[in-house]
């Protein structure tokens, strides 16, 4: 019994994992999505801190929001049912974030 779906030509076929507003929907994909949020989210940190001293901290609060804040928050009610431990990366993010706006060090927050 076949489950796909034809539309003209083109056949549609089931699949275990959905994509939605770029949240992945198995759970054991979630690990990989949250590694890839904290990824890119470190990623502009590290260039923000590049220039930090330039912006400010009001100009670099607005781009953490922009750039950083604003993702995590597209995804916080996905992401809210997981283990502390699973989005542990994500809280590392946030503490940065909070660290690069107050041009503090690691060991300061």
């Amino acid at each position: 019994m076949s489950l796909s779906l034809y539309v003209g030509q083109d056949t549609i076929k089931p699949v275990s994992v959905v994509r939605d507003l770029g949240v992945l929907g198995e759970e054991l994909m979630m690990n990989q999505h949250i590694s890839k949020i904290a990824r890119v989210a470190f990623y502009h940190i590290r260039r923000l801190r590049k220039v930090r001293s330039i912006l400010g901290a009001e100009i670099t609060a607005g781009l953490v929001s922009a750039f950083i804040l604003s993702r995590l928050d597209d995804y916080s009610a996905a992401l809210s049912h997981l283990l502390a431990s699973t989005i542990a990366p994500l809280q590392r993010v946030h503490s940065a974030a909070a660290r690069l706006i107050k041009d503090l060090r690691p060991g300061d927050i």
